[in-house]
């Protein structure tokens, strides 16, 4: 079964970035991945779990968000502006 996972992660420096990538590349299962730089966004397809995909990046120091939550907390801001 093919999921895809949107996760919210903090991408500061090309470091960063190559060591999520890295972590990534070692998970079982997955068919494509993806990082966009200007939305601090993970994409991530394949045989997988949004925990799965969380807990490896949590495992290298990084924080990782469901990129759903992200979007629910900036409706509820918007709704107070």
């Amino acid at each position: 079964m093919t999921n895809v996972v949107e996760l919210k992660v903090g991408l500061h420096c090309e470091e960063c970035i190559k060591k999520i990538l890295k972590a990534i590349k070692k998970i079982e299962d997955i068919e494509t991945y993806n990082v966009d730089t200007r939305l601090n966004k993970v994409t991530v397809t394949g045989n997988v779990t949004e925990e799965e995909v969380i807990r490896v990046i949590h495992k290298i120091g990084k924080t990782a968000s469901s990129w759903d939550d992200r979007e629910q907390s900036n409706n509820v801001t918007a709704g107070f502006m």
